[in-house]
Order: C-alpha cells, then sequence, then structure tokens
C-alpha cells in the first residue's frame, strides 16, 4: 500500500502509556487516516467519527459496540466501528494497523 501526495503530523499520537502509538496522514481532499502500532495488551478506544480499521500486521481479538463477542483479526482482515461508540481490542501479538476515518 502506498500513499502519494500527502502530509504527515510529525508528531506521533500516544496512548497508553506509549504502548499504542499512531502518525497521521493528511490527504488532499480533507480525508485523513493514521498509521499505528499496537503493543500486547488490552485498550479501549472512544470514536468521534466511523472508523474502518485494516490490519496491516499482527492480531488482535476486538469486541465491537452492540456485540457479545469477540472476534479475532489478522493481516489482511478490516472491521468497521460506527461513531459515537467505543471498542475493546486484547492485542496479542504486536499489530501494524491503518485506521481511516470515514
Amino acid at each position: 500500500m502506498r500513499f502519494n501526495n500527502v502530509s504527515i503530523e510529525k508528531k506521533a499520537n500516544v496512548y497508553f502509556n506509549g504502548n499504542v502509538t499512531s502518525r497521521t496522514v493528511l490527504f488532499p481532499d480533507g480525508t485523513r487516516k493514521t498509521l499505528g502500532i499496537m503493543m500486547p495488551g488490552e485498550y479501549e478506544f472512544g470514536t468521534d467519527s466511523a472508523e474502518l480499521m485494516e490490519m496491516l500486521g499482527g492480531n488482535m481479538d476486538v469486541l465491537l459496540p452492540n456485540e457479545s463477542e469477540w472476534k479475532s483479526y489478522a493481516e489482511g482482515d478490516s472491521f468497521h466501528v460506527p461513531a459515537k461508540s467505543s471498542f475493546k481490542l486484547k492485542v496479542n501479538t504486536v499489530v501494524d494497523y491503518c485506521c481511516s476515518y470515514l
């Protein structure tokens, strides 16, 4: 995957004492994505806008809003998270991800 003609915010987004980090990529049309790494652990994130999470490496279990069962995701998988919600992650290995804000 390659992004052309983008701007990148130099300052990292750092969460959970540095266990989750990302960089924001800004596109000419105003859309944005983050590219990041998650270390093994358990996390909960809230969303303002809807998100598409793409797994670029590693694996984790995800509990999406209004779901009662955890689902496993690995490299090549993706999932959607609704706006104004929260979701839980059990990161089993180092995860490389791309988050698109929809």
